[in-house]
């Protein structure tokens, strides 16, 4: 299976080889703003990335956080740099796939405010945060 997502305008898109084993929710102070729930994986991988993006860095500078340069979706964050085997690690905003394509994604909780760290499963998956 390949789940697919796009930006509002459909400029900016990607695509994940196969279903995420979760979504990430992350309550640092950039992920609470964007409100995006991560896949993770590597470019070239299991993510391939297309359309045109612009990069916001911050802290340490070590994550590009890309969005559509015209209707301004967070579609992705990539690591500036590659890891020493090559491989660049990504991940892409399952708000932007199809919500019947990813809502049975199990959600995974991250404190990435407090102690940097994942927090216990409470068993709710990606269609519990639709509105």
């Amino acid at each position: 299976m390949m789940l697919t997502g796009e930006c509002h305008c459909g400029a900016l898109r990607w695509s994940f080889d196969g279903v995420p084993g979760s979504g990430t929710v992350c309550n640092c102070s950039v992920c609470r703003r964007y409100g995006a729930i991560w896949a993770y994986g590597h470019e070239g991988e299991e993510i391939r990335l297309s359309g045109p993006a612009r990069a916001y860095l911050w802290g340490d500078r070590g994550l590009g956080f890309h969005f559509c340069p015209d209707c301004g979706c967070v579609g992705y964050w990539r690591a500036v740099e590659a890891s020493p085997d090559g491989r660049r690690r990504v991940a892409v905003n399952l708000r932007l796939g199809a919500p019947e394509a990813v809502d049975t994604v199990p959600l995974r909780r991250f404190d990435g405010r407090g102690a940097f760290e994942g927090m216990p499963p409470d068993g709710r998956c990606l269609a519990d945060l639709w509105l």
